[in-house]
């Protein structure tokens, strides 16, 4: 009998140590990137009160867990390493080791409780956020949501020194902290795994990784949580809307689960006629808690973000959620500087789309760890996703590497207006960031997307005064190539002797055609009483 109890014991003894085990956090895994030049925080579970140690890169690190059993270490700054090295984590119990060595255990214990992951590097790591037009994948079954280059991509891109994550799509009422999160090379196997089911990598993050790699030749990591179809106030943590009073009715919003939430849809509660809660995912928080809150807080770089689409007919509002949405990022990543790259909407035939366009230019100019990629010239109005994922990316790391990487002199901004004033019946418009101008449409066309409109509030089309014309040899005829003359833009309507007001990209079809010296394109603004 004593010989059945005390099996009995070891039996249960040998299942709590097994459950004891000291453990990562599941974000933390073979083949992930660290960020490097900042103190690096890793963090897991174990008993409370155990000691816990970290060693890795000829760093050791040791805390004591919580009550709670969580814990959490920071790792001094590293420089980049191609270098794939041991990451270790043990747990050790010297309070509980005499209980234990009575059934001989803690031999075993020690032996067994550690955890390590392998091929870990140091170098640049990125988040990857937004709607459908993040998520719209290298490469995919539906030809809307690829990118049109994504097959030949993969195939042809071997970059094991880059490491990607797709997180699963999941939307919860509280911080869910076990995502699994794999991380995977940027090699051709990637497109052997969509073949066999697997889910591809954002087209527009996979082009920023590689763009950033083939800059700097460093370790790059990117963390790509996107989902379609949801709006921004689903991104933002509760400690983001807590920065701005004017959301307190989004704050106040109860988080509620897929039965209750349908009820309140259907029956007049609190969600009902709200549009851009028409789902549960697309409630406040949620998919922070469901696909973000577990990766902080991560060291990261910053994060590059696309959505809006959305949100478009909240616009008056949209720059406040921008904030709302950084803010609560840098808190709980816990980085004062962290960056944020977003990108403009492109136009889809939505005649709001210059008012959201707009309140984005907006949050840019405030938030001075913000930049905004505008893309008004790749958009599709046939289709709200365009396909050209790599010319957003691209626009996207200028904004890094002039940045955060030392390319001093690239530039990296779209112009923005600085000073206008009427001079007769013309438009004098100057800008930041603009050196020289041109003007490009496919059809050669000089359309440029300007209006103006007199006293009577009418806008007709109007015309760049300063374009630069030359007489064609062959023909005799006067020809302009789309060069413009001087760093102003001179604009004028015909029919308008006393203009009032300037618009740009107003109507349809909203494309941008006119570009700064680095082939970056001018966003929508307006002007005028």
């Amino acid at each position: 009998m004593k010989r059945l109890i005390a099996a009995a014991a070891f039996a249960s003894m040998a299942m709590i140590v097994a459950e004891a085990n000291v453990r990562l956090a599941p974000v933390f895994g073979d083949k992930m990137v660290l960020q490097r030049e900042m103190p690096v925080r890793v963090w897991g579970y174990a008993d409370p009160r155990e000691t816990v140690t970290v060693r890795f890169a000829d760093q050791e690190k040791s805390v004591v867990a919580g009550d709670d059993g969580t814990w959490l270490v920071e790792l001094d700054a590293m420089p980049a390493s191609c270098e794939g090295r041991t990451m270790t984590v043990s747990g050790s119990k010297p309070d509980s080791s005499h209980w234990l060595n009575g059934f001989g255990l803690w031999a075993a214990k020690n032996a067994t409780n550690e955890q390590m992951i392998e091929d870990v590097l140091v170098g640049e790591v990125w988040f990857c956020s937004g709607q459908s037009n993040t998520d719209c994948p290298i490469w995919g079954n539906g030809p809307r949501y690829r990118d049109g280059h994504g097959a030949l991509t993969l195939q042809m891109t071997r970059r094991p020194l880059v490491r990607l994550v797709k997180t699963p799509l999941v939307w919860a009422e509280s911080a869910k902290m076990d995502v699994q999160a794999k991380w995977q090379e940027m090699t051709p196997e990637l497109f052997d795994s969509f073949k066999k089911g697997g889910r591809m990598p954002s087209a527009m993050g996979y082009y920023y990784a590689l763009e950033l790699y083939n800059a700097l030749a460093i370790p790059v990591g990117l963390v790509d949580s996107s989902w379609g179809g949801t709006n921004i106030d689903a991104w933002m943590p509760k400690s983001g809307l807590a920065t701005r009073p004017d959301l307190k009715d989004v704050a106040d919003l109860p988080v509620l689960d897929a039965a209750a939430f349908k009820k309140a849809r259907e029956n007049g509660g609190v969600y009902a006629g709200k549009n851009i809660y028409g789902s549960p995912q697309q409630q406040p928080t949620v998919l922070w808690n469901g696909m973000v809150a577990a990766y902080a807080p991560m060291s990261i770089r910053g994060f590059i973000w696309y959505q809006g689409c959305h949100n478009a007919g909240e616009y008056q509002r949209y720059c406040s959620k921008m904030h709302a949405l950084y803010n609560g990022w840098a808190k709980e990543f816990q980085n004062p500087a962290l960056k944020l790259y977003f990108v403009q909407l492109a136009p889809w035939g939505n005649v709001g789309i210059p008012y959201i366009q707009e309140a984005q230019a907006q949050f840019d100019a405030e938030e001075p760890n913000a930049g905004m990629a505008v893309i008004n010239d790749v958009g599709n109005l046939a289709d709200i996703h365009p396909n050209d994922k790599r010319t957003v990316a691209k626009r996207l790391a200028a904004h890094a590497l002039k940045r955060d990487y030392g390319y001093a002199d690239l530039r990296d901004n779209s112009p923005t207006l600085k000073s206008w004033k009427i001079d007769g019946n013309k438009f004098r418009l100057a800008f930041d960031d603009a050196d020289g101008w041109y003007v490009y449409n496919p059809d050669r066309s000089l359309q440029t997307g300007f209006e103006i409109a007199g006293a009577d509030g009418k806008f007709v089309p109007a015309k760049i005064e300063n374009l630069v014309w030359y007489k064609d040899r062959r023909s005799g005829k006067d020809k302009c190539d789309g060069n413009i003359k001087g760093t102003e833009l001179i604009v004028s309507a015909d029919g308008v002797a006393s203009p009032k007001k300037l618009r740009y990209l107003y109507s349809r079809p909203w494309f941008g055609c006119l570009y700064n010296e680095s082939c970056l394109p001018l966003g929508a603004f307006h002007i005028g009483e």
